[in-house]
């Protein structure tokens, strides 16, 4: 079993940013300080063996706590994957921001699609309405 926490206290920030920095392929390379920085102007969550304490998963949200929202650096660490974690933590991020009214939760993802449908997510209904600026 698994407790999802938003304590910033209990992140292992080392442990997430080798995830994030060596084994995702959105933020290969990404410096300690960036992922400090990151999680500092962040809410964050982390998944944690009930029995041991030790993260297994990470989530972290950039958002206002009102109007919108960006789920980003959603990680599983690699031995946890395929018992529902991924969906549990999402799960967890999207019942903590209901409360707020926040409208809009956005998400980019290349892979685990079908995670984040099963909550409720959906591909952009006019994707030409939306811009980017900076580097892809």
């Amino acid at each position: 079993m698994y407790e999802i926490s938003t304590d910033p206290a209990r992140i292992d920030v080392p442990r997430v940013h080798q995830w994030l920095s060596v084994e995702s392929y959105w933020a290969k390379g990404r410096s300690l300080d960036k992922q400090q920085a990151a999680m500092a102007n962040s809410l964050n969550f982390g998944a944690y063996r009930e029995d041991t304490g030790e993260q297994h998963g990470y989530a972290r949200v950039v958002t206002d706590l009102a109007t919108f929202a960006w789920l980003c650096d959603v990680y599983v660490d690699r031995a946890a994957r395929g018992r529902g974690l991924g969906t549990a933590l999402v799960a967890a991020v999207r019942d903590h921001l209901a409360p707020y009214g926040v409208r809009r939760v956005m998400l980019a993802t290349a892979d685990a699609h079908g995670v984040y449908a099963k909550l409720g997510f959906e591909p952009l209904a006019d994707p030409a309405k939306w811009m980017a600026l900076g580097h892809q």
